[in-house]
Formats: C-alpha cells, structure tokens, sequence
C-alpha cells in the first residue's frame, strides 16, 4: 500500500506560478510511474504529466507542454509539479496518482493509488 498526501495547491493570477508536492509513504521502494492528473468541475478527470521512476521519461499533456514540469525526488518520497505561465483553464483539483505499471500508463485507470488533491484557482 502506499499513501499520498498532495500539498502546493492556492489562488494566484494569470501569469502566475505555482509548485504542487506530493509525499508517499509505505511500500515506497517499489517501482512505480507517478502521474499527475486533474480534474474541474464537470469535465473528466484528465492526464497532466507521468514521470517514471528514474526520472528518464516523462509524458505531457499537450494543453501544458511548455509551461509544466514534472520532477521527483526518490530519497523524499516526492513528485513535484512546477506549472508557470498559469491560465484560468488550468483550474482544477489535481491529484497525484501512482502506478505500479512500468509503462507510465496514460489512463487514470491504470493508476492504483491516488493523494486527496488539491485545488489550483487560476484568476484572469
């Protein structure tokens, strides 16, 4: 089992920056592809960004390639996400979301563990 606890998340302007941390704790030693996804108020949830766990691969969205970035930090437990350049269709809660498929799966699906979220409120 692992637990995710997601951290980061607030208000800020158009224009603006901010970064989203996500802590695991339990059978952090596995394998796993870490993902972030998000989802607003009636739409689906959605693919953000995966990022393996050597940190070698990473996959975008393309609403986000450019602005985003998806980091860990193996001896913290901890997958960042950096997002500059914010716009009011990035508001949404997002979530972080493990997996212990190697593939960095795209479908929300295929991720087994999943952190609360966190809001993210984008003002034009």
């Amino acid at each position: 089992q692992v637990q995710l606890v997601e951290s980061g998340g607030g208000l800020v302007q158009a224009g603006g920056s901010l970064r989203l941390s996500c802590v695991a704790s339990g059978r952090t030693s596995r394998n796993y592809s870490s993902g972030w996804f998000r989802q607003a108020p009636g739409n689906q949830r959605e693919l953000v960004a995966i990022i393996s766990r050597s940190s070698s691969s990473t996959v975008y969205a393309d609403s986000v390639k450019g602005r985003f970035t998806i980091s860990r930090d193996n001896a913290k437990n901890t997958v960042y996400l950096q997002m500059n350049s914010l716009k009011p269709e990035d508001t949404a809660v997002y979530y972080c979301a493990y997996s212990t498929s190697l593939q960095m799966p795209t479908m929300s699906s295929r991720y087994e563990y999943w952190g609360q979220g966190t809001q993210v409120t984008v003002s034009s």
